[in-house]
């Protein structure tokens, strides 16, 4: 039976209304004014503080947040934060009207908090010293926590107590070279499928081909390459898991699995299970990587714990406290961490508690043995199957690190990424705020900034009080880094007031771009300007021979301080225990890592006044939000980013491969494979490279639609608002709305979010929401009324199979941005071509978001008068396409709807 709701008010606020429950659970719609006396006045129970006081008009909202409750009492379980969401989570029916929500909150809060008196409450350990420090903090869920919590006795283990410590392990040696079956292969993908599964010949085709990147390669730097196409629904991830299971069984070898989104990562490791169904074998033969960025550094936390952190942030850093004590692996973003926990924080401090900056003390750590960054690289040495993403692949590759023999078979899934994360991951950026950076590293905190000193002399003390050598390298490079812009440089920059040689600099290109920079409208808009690094104004010149300078007095000692630390390892005196040594190496790969920084920083301003080079493209550019200046500099990217990747990656490599559902320019199919090896680099390996290329077993003639509306005018802003509105209304919900603009998509919100409430459609936006773009994703995902609307991420990022995702519409073609970068590409790459390849691709992506598995049905909308014929090999070929006005289309949507509503109806009649 469920207990008693609280005798609390509650508050619930969405697009149509906002409703108060009182203390006896009488609901009342209210206004705006009435509402936020109301809460100003008293806390009130309420679900998401800073969504509903976005709803509100009244940022300043707060009151007790059942998702603060949520996270406290079952940190790193999931809910969706949402009424339905957490009516799932604490076992009750959920609100059936926007009505009931406001007398729902109180019941679920009571709901909640009867769990503490449930004997199995498998999250009590750590419970009452968690609310006796958020108390501290007033924390307003405490008064109704505390009573409820009995004092433990004396051998409760709190946080940094029961964090299980990492051990050292010999190294990994190197795979027996081997030759798989193909029948072998095909056994285990039987297996892996299920004993009685139907046999998708797509898949086992695809399988024994990938089984090919296993096989000894024949010569040096010429691994044994497979560019794969694997049309949408042939189940890539088990065909290539069944040749990479059965070589690791044979080699006792290991395999890295790269991709580009955190959401693909879990999804693989889960798809891994079937290799590993036993929980813990999996969690020791299977691992998943992300940058140390993305992990909770202890040391921080313990930082903020202690008094680093203040007001609201205080209650954040005690609820990941929390979290810590029971995470999986630490990871808070994408992880087990609740991504609708943060967003709670108007000043969101998780970034405070990663190591962002580099900051690392490595074995100087007093949490070293339990540091969940050591725990992930220490575990990758010894697992059997590494899951990465393609920007730390890249980064592990141009700078190895771990122990072990590395991985020699490299899986890149979602390989059409590749060029993206390599345009990342080698380019280089001389800006404000990269410097800025750089100071912080050698420095430290500064002036009135809080926390430990952990800049290079605080990480090396030991090296520089046995090695004279050795510090006074430390002391140079801090007198350089001095130099380097500090607090205050925008401003500065503003009024034409450098300090230093390196703000010099910028306050010359700024300069620069504000009087070449010829795109007005963009100018306007508010948004960042740039222009060709071409005929430098002469005080650039003489501005970049002064930054030079300060940038060498840099480089110059920390290249002497890497000497002195590889000259520390080769000959260790007697205090270089195993920590000692640990903190001496950690210190050597952040050091080569900004010295690498600093090479190409120097590279670059060689190009001011000096020769072009053709491998580079060159611009600068100011960098502005809504109008807001935040960062200015030079810029350098590969004009083909492609060419790192098989220097760097593929080369050392036994065998790769490169799959995706749409690499050969998103035509599904149509083509050859030049779109391909341009984006995945395999036109730069010598030979050797195989190609193949599996259709989807989707019938698009049948499940799919694409309609072409050629009656809403580019630039219409009030006709493309309508247009969304009536298609979204028409399909009942369950739409992904992409925009190229954020502005476009903010306008777009504002004009109709009221209207589709009004109508039971829920509307969620990124950009708009103060959510991340996964817990939007998982609202979607879980209400089929729900619509989203969102940019880039959502194109390619999201995976709703089933009946929340059956419209797609996109506001127009999905030109690429005319940048400085984007036209030397251009021009290289075949002129209109590449921007057909480009496009073709992002459309493929879109279209990929629809048909998720056999008996999805989906609409695709494009909302562009005039849309290329020749774009039209973007969609699977079969798949119907009209063009049409936007009256048609919405009839052709609606008519879908009803169609589906029929076939829901019938499946759940009884017969």
């Amino acid at each position: 039976m469920a207990p008693d709701p609280l005798t609390l008010p509650a508050i619930h606020a969405s697009h149509i209304g906002i409703w108060i429950a009182d203390t006896h659970g009488r609901v009342q719609r209210v206004g705006r004014g009435e509402a936020i006396a109301a809460v100003a006045a008293t806390p009130h129970v309420l679900l998401n503080a800073t969504l509903t006081g976005d709803r509100l008009g009244y940022p300043e909202l707060s009151g007790l947040d059942l998702l603060e409750l949520f996270a406290f009492l079952y940190p790193a379980r999931f809910a969706v934060p949402t009424p339905a969401g957490l009516a799932a989570a604490a076992g009750l029916p959920p609100p059936k009207s926007e009505d009931d929500v406001a007398a729902f909150l109180p019941r679920a809060a009571a709901a909640m908090l009867a769990s503490i008196d449930n004997p199995d409450w498998a999250e009590r350990e750590g419970a009452w010293h968690g609310v006796e420090a958020l108390a501290r903090q007033r924390w307003s869920w405490a008064p109704l926590v505390q009573p409820r919590l009995a004092r433990p006795d004396a051998g409760e283990r709190w946080l940094f107590a029961r964090l299980p410590e990492w051990e050292e392990q010999s190294p990994r040696g190197a795979p027996r070279q081997v030759a798989i079956d193909e029948a072998d292969v095909a056994a285990r993908l039987d297996r892996l499928t299920g004993d009685g599964a139907e046999r998708r010949p797509g898949q086992q085709d695809y399988a024994r081909a990938t089984a090919a990147i296993f096989a000894p390669r024949e010569r040096k730097d010429a691994p044994q390459m497979l560019v794969a196409e694997a049309g949408t629904g042939i189940g890539k991830t088990l065909g290539y898991l069944a040749p990479a299971k059965q070589w690791i069984d044979q080699s006792a070898g290991a395999i890295c699995i790269s991709t580009f989104t955190k959401a693909l990562q879990r999804q693989l490791s889960r798809e891994t299970e079937r290799l590993y169904p036993d929980a813990a074998t999996h969690r020791e033969k299977v691992v998943v990587r992300k940058g140390r960025e993305n992990y909770l550094c202890l040391l921080n936390l313990e930082d903020a714990l202690q008094g680093g952190f203040s007001g609201r942030a205080a209650i954040l850093a005690q609820l990941v406290a929390r979290w810590a004590a029971y995470t999986r692996d630490g990871d808070m973003v994408g992880g087990d961490l609740p991504g609708w926990l943060p967003a709670l924080f108007r000043r969101n401090g998780t970034t405070a508690l990663t190591d962002r900056r580099g900051e690392c003390i490595y074995a100087g750590c007093p949490h070293f043995r339990k540091c969940f960054i050591e725990h992930s690289a220490r575990a990758a040495t010894q697992a059997d199957i590494v899951i990465a993403n393609h920007a730390l692949t890249m980064v592990q590759a141009a700078r190895p690190r771990d122990s072990g023999a590395p991985a020699t078979r490299l899986i890149f899934d979602e390989g059409h990424h590749l060029w993206d994360a390599a345009d990342s991951m080698f380019a280089a950026a001389l800006t404000g705020q990269e410097a800025v950076e750089i100071r912080r590293w050698v420095l430290g905190p500064e002036g009135k900034s809080r926390g430990r000193r952990r800049g290079l002399a605080a990480r090396l003390a030991d090296v520089a009080s046995y090695d004279e050598a050795g510090d006074r390298a430390i002391q140079a490079a801090i007198a350089a880094a001095a130099e380097l812009p500090g607090d205050g440089w925008l401003g500065r920059l503003s009024e034409n007031e450098p300090w230093g040689a390196i703000e010099a600099l910028l306050v010359a290109v700024r300069a620069m771009v504000y009087v070449r920079a010829v795109d007005t409208r963009t100018a306007d808009s508010g948004y960042g300007l740039e222009t060709e690094l071409a005929d430098p104004e002469p005080e650039l010149v003489t501005a970049a021979a002064s930054a030079n300078d300060a940038i060498e007095a840099l480089l110059r000692p920390l290249m002497a301080l890497g000497k002195r630390l590889e000259a520390l390892t080769e000959d260790p005196p007697d205090w270089l225990d195993g920590q000692a040594r640990a903190r001496v190496d950690g210190a050597r790969h952040s050091l080569g890592t900004r010295i690498d920084t600093l090479g190409s920083w120097l590279s670059l301003l060689g190009r001011v006044g000096g020769p072009a080079d053709p491998d580079f493209v060159d611009w600068l550019a100011v960098d502005r939000y809504d109008g807001r200046e935040f960062d200015c500099g030079l810029h350098r990217h590969w004009l083909d980013p492609a060419r790192p990747i098989a220097e760097v990656v593929y080369r050392p490599a036994q065998g790769v491969l490169v799959t995706s559902a749409t690499l050969r320019g998103g035509g599904h199919g149509s083509g050859g494979w030049t779109d391909a090896d341009i984006r995945t680099g395999a036109r730069h390996m010598d030979g050797g490279v195989q190609h193949f290329a599996v259709p989807s077993p989707f019938d698009y003639a049948r499940q799919s639609e694409v309609l072409i509306v050629t009656d809403i005018a580019r630039g219409d802003l009030p006709a493309l608002a309508g247009a969304y509105s009536r298609l979204i209304e028409a399909a009942g919900g369950g739409a992904l709305g992409l925009f190229s603009a954020i502005r476009r998509l903010r306008i777009v919100h504002s004009r109709i979010a009221d209207r589709l409430a009004r109508a039971g459609l829920p509307l969620f936006a990124q950009h708009v929401d103060p959510l991340d773009t996964g817990t939007l994703v998982d609202i979607f995902r879980a209400d089929p009324h729900a619509s989203l609307l969102g940019t880039d991420a959502l194109r390619d990022g999201v995976d709703v199979p089933g009946d929340s995702l059956r419209l797609v519409v996109m506001e127009g073609v999905p030109w690429p941005r005319p940048t400085i970068l984007h036209a030397a590409r251009r021009a290289a790459q075949g002129g209109s071509a590449y921007d057909d390849m480009v496009i073709r691709a992002r459309i493929g992506q879109a279209f990929g978001r629809l048909i998720r598995r056999a008996d999805d049905f989906g609409q695709f909308v494009m909302l562009s008068p005039s849309f290329p014929s020749r774009l039209l090999s973007a969609f699977p070929e079969g798949t119907p396409i009209r063009r049409l006005p936007l009256d048609e289309a919405v009839g052709h949507v609606a008519a879908a709807n009803v169609e589906r509503r029929k076939s829901a109806f019938a499946a759940f009649s009884p017969s």
